[in-house]
């Protein structure tokens, strides 16, 4: 029983790989809308280099948890029949992809007509890079408290969360002002809404999840504490993101950089609960 930090490699890859793939999302559409200057263009795509930062770093986090980062390679025997070596092999994909085309982008080599096809095709990457994370737990149908809806949930909704953030975060770093700066905290502000109602759902479908030996809703026992700290955090950060620009200025980027470093200690709280509860019932789940 515990809070799931023994799992902090996964939790890192996991919440990192998906507030990527939605801040990625997020640049795309800013330049797939086509509204930007060259130079603004040029700095945006410059600034994609803070998504392959962090999507670097949940690589090495991923490489952690299996021991050593030399069975790295081992992980992908298996693709096409196992969720683990698909989750790997379409990140892996996703960062290629993403960072080969940035790199082309950055020094000039790429035309504009293959770049949107670039930013298309790996904002589906990046997509199909999620599902599969879902796929590695939502598919065990031996371990009830992942094997549920709420799984595919909190996947989403961190990309959801995190994404929108991040990704305006980048667009200042970029000094690109306006686009979609208010509506990126409106999609976060409504992701947090459904998240809130997920963590409530999820608790109480908990007591109701057992084997013969264990209860779901004891395996974290501070599940309600833990998730108010990590909705908490959140609307902290969201707050400091969002009450600049409703007093009619953009955000500082240090105040923009502090909001999204609290989204990201709430997301990995959520995800520490997650591994928290996980549970093995056998054959067949009871409750």
């Amino acid at each position: 029983m515990g809070s799931g930090w023994h799992e902090w490699p996964l939790m890192i890859f996991t919440v990192f790989g998906q507030c990527v793939v939605g801040g990625f999302i997020v640049l795309a559409l800013a330049l797939l809308q086509g509204n930007l200057r060259a130079v603004q263009q040029q700095r945006l795509i410059a600034s994609m280099f803070g998504l392959w930062v962090l999507m670097g770093i949940g690589f090495i986090a991923s490489t952690l948890h299996l021991g050593s980062p030399l069975r790295a390679f081992n992980s992908l025997n298996r693709v096409g029949e196992s969720s683990l070596s698909n989750e790997i092999a379409s990140g892996a994909i996703f960062f290629a992809i993403g960072g080969l085309g940035w790199l082309l982008a950055v020094v000039k080599k790429l035309p504009v007509g293959i770049r949107s096809i670039w930013l298309i095709l790996t904002m589906v990457l990046g997509v199909v890079f999620v599902w599969m994370m879902v796929r590695v737990y939502n598919t065990i149908d031996t371990v009830p408290t992942w094997h549920t809806v709420w799984t595919p949930a909190s996947f989403f909704l961190t990309m959801f969360i995190g994404g929108p953030l991040l990704g305006c975060l980048l667009l200042r770093v970029a000094g690109v002002d306006g686009w979609g700066m208010r509506l990126l905290p409106a999609v976060s502000l409504l992701a947090l809404v459904v998240s809130a109602m997920v963590a409530l759902l999820q608790g109480a479908e908990l007591a109701g999840i057992h084997s013969s030996v264990q209860q779901a809703s004891a395996l974290v026992p501070d599940y309600g504490a833990l998730m108010s700290w990590r909705i908490g955090l959140l609307v902290a950060g969201l707050i400091l993101w969002i009450l600049p620009q409703r007093r009619g200025y953009p955000p500082a980027l240090p105040l923009l950089s502090l909001a999204f470093v609290m989204v990201l200690a709430g997301e990995l709280i959520g995800r520490g609960v997650f591994y928290g509860l996980h549970m093995t019932v056998g054959m067949a789940v009871a409750g």
